[in-house]
């Protein structure tokens, strides 16, 4: 559901912007050295949706016994007038992608796999700045984490992988047409 967010300005929305995007970078890089490749199983699930070039880049590791905390700009956005019930909690997401990384807090199925790599295309086409930017203007416009354009897409095409498994279509086309037609 949709909270009322405080209105912020310009300056403020591009300082979070700033912020968001430099903390994807330092967890990717925090996170990748420990990640491993998508096994070879999981590489021919996903192989009718994603292309090779995807599946070869992403790294994913899964954590045991701790967990990703928020952000440490999350106090500042507090003190903006942000409710701390309103911003995403990323100790109770299954799974976070940075870039090319996934950190998942549990196993990783391939609906859990394919929702996450859909967001490293979404990552490949729009770049990190970019990236981090419609999803801080997503949250901010749609007032919550689920009314997020960049997750919408991803739950969409999830969705449709996750009710017919065996029927390819491109991930890669369907983020350039939500691309292409402005509704990130």
């Amino acid at each position: 559901f949709a909270m009322s967010l405080p209105k912020l300005t310009a300056a403020r929305i591009a300082w979070v912007i700033q912020q968001v995007a430099a903390y994807i970078e330092r967890q990717r890089r925090s996170f990748r050295h420990g990640a491993a490749s998508l096994s070879q199983n999981q590489k021919a699930v996903m192989a009718s949706f994603f292309p090779e070039s995807t599946m070869n880049s992403a790294r994913i590791v899964m954590l045991k016994g701790i967990r990703i905390g928020n952000p440490p700009f999350y106090e500042e956005l507090v003190q903006m007038g942000f409710e701390r019930g309103s911003l995403p909690d990323f100790a109770h997401m299954g799974a976070i992608t940075f870039v090319d990384t996934v950190v998942s807090h549990e196993p990783f199925t391939n609906e859990l796999l394919f929702h996450e790599l859909v967001h490293v295309v979404q990552y490949q086409k729009l770049g990190l700045a970019d990236f981090a930017s419609k999803y801080v203007r997503g949250f901010l416009s749609g007032g919550s984490y689920e009314a997020i354009p960049l997750e919408m897409n991803a739950y969409e095409l999830d969705a449709r992988f996750t009710a017919g498994p065996t029927k390819p279509f491109s991930v890669e086309a369907e983020v350039q047409e939500w691309i292409d037609a402005g509704k990130f």
